[in-house]
């Protein structure tokens, strides 16, 4: 069976609730890794929407090319520099300092602004090898398609949350985008249960699957989320909800739906097509106090 992501699944999983003055060390710290230098600015989306979540501390890691400009665009992170190629993409050379900087993070969110690479298999599986077990890990873009070659994919599980669109989990699962659009449900069902993540397969409808073999389902008609960065605010909207201390589903839920709120409240501001995906982030801490008070 599958289930509405509706106000009933929203007060059956509430979000962790913040005590006292909500120091920001008790809100939890992300790491956002990723980028590149084609789309340097993509972790500044994620970034921000860490942010916007209501995580305390955010800190990015990219090309050292674009990083220190980052920095200035967002000051409320710290940055860390990483190596690349030729190409602008983060090398395998740059684990350690992701290791040990994940380390100190609640959450790490990787893949959002790369590009399928030589050196992102070998990346990603010493990551996965090198995380610490208390972690827990988002990825997306090309780090999930990267995933499928990790001999050690299944040492994330209950841990791990996948955002693909359907030509990513397409690749994931080594089949044809043509039968991930004919069984959405099922064959995230499939990805949750073989990586043991929960998997947010991002479409105009939205699925949501765990490896206990529960699907989830959200509709939204703000077709103006179908644009640049949209993903990279809804990766980084989950990874601040997952510091937070929401556990996985919780997490992928409710960032989910805020994500798709948000589409919806812009496009009464803005217009149904033609805003940005920054345009969304203002209206995510406001979806979450109305929800707060309900």
């Amino acid at each position: 069976m599958i289930e509405a992501l509706d106000n009933r699944w929203r007060r059956d999983h509430p979000l962790p609730r913040l005590e006292g003055a909500g120091d920001k060390a008790g809100r939890g710290r992300v790491l956002v890794a990723g980028g590149s230098s084609l789309a340097p600015g993509a972790l500044l989306l994620t970034a921000e929407a860490v942010l916007r979540a209501g995580a305390g501390k955010v800190r990015i890691a990219t090309v050292e090319a674009v990083a220190i400009p980052l920095g200035l665009q967002m000051p409320e992170a710290g940055v860390i520099a990483l190596p690349s190629d030729t190409s602008g993409e983060i090398i395998a050379e740059a684990a350690p300092s992701l290791i040990d900087q994940a380390g100190a993070s609640q959450v790490l969110a990787f893949g959002c602004g790369m590009r399928s690479s030589d050196q992102l298999p070998g990346l990603l599986g010493d990551l996965v090898r090198g995380v610490a077990p208390a972690t827990k890990v988002l990825l997306d873009s090309a780090a999930i398609v990267a995933l499928r070659r990790c001999e050690q994919k299944r040492s994330l599980a209950d841990r791990l949350v996948l955002t693909p669109h359907p030509g990513e989990l397409a690749a994931l699962l080594d089949v044809a985008e043509d039968a991930i659009l004919a069984d959405m449900a099922g064959t995230a069902a499939q990805a949750a249960g073989e990586f043991g993540a929960v998997v947010a397969l991002k479409a105009a409808e939205t699925v949501i699957a765990t490896p206990d073999g529960r699907v989830f389902r959200y509709e939204n008609e703000a077709t103006g989320l179908g644009t640049a960065g949209s993903g990279d605010v809804l990766a980084g909207i989950i990874a601040g909800l997952l510091a937070r201390g929401a556990d996985p589903l919780t997490a992928t839920g409710w960032g989910v739906w805020l994500h798709g709120e948000a589409g919806q409240a812009t496009a009464r501001l803005i217009g149904p097509l033609g805003f940005l995906a920054r345009d969304l982030l203002p209206h995510i801490p406001m979806l979450m106090a109305v929800q707060a008070q309900r």
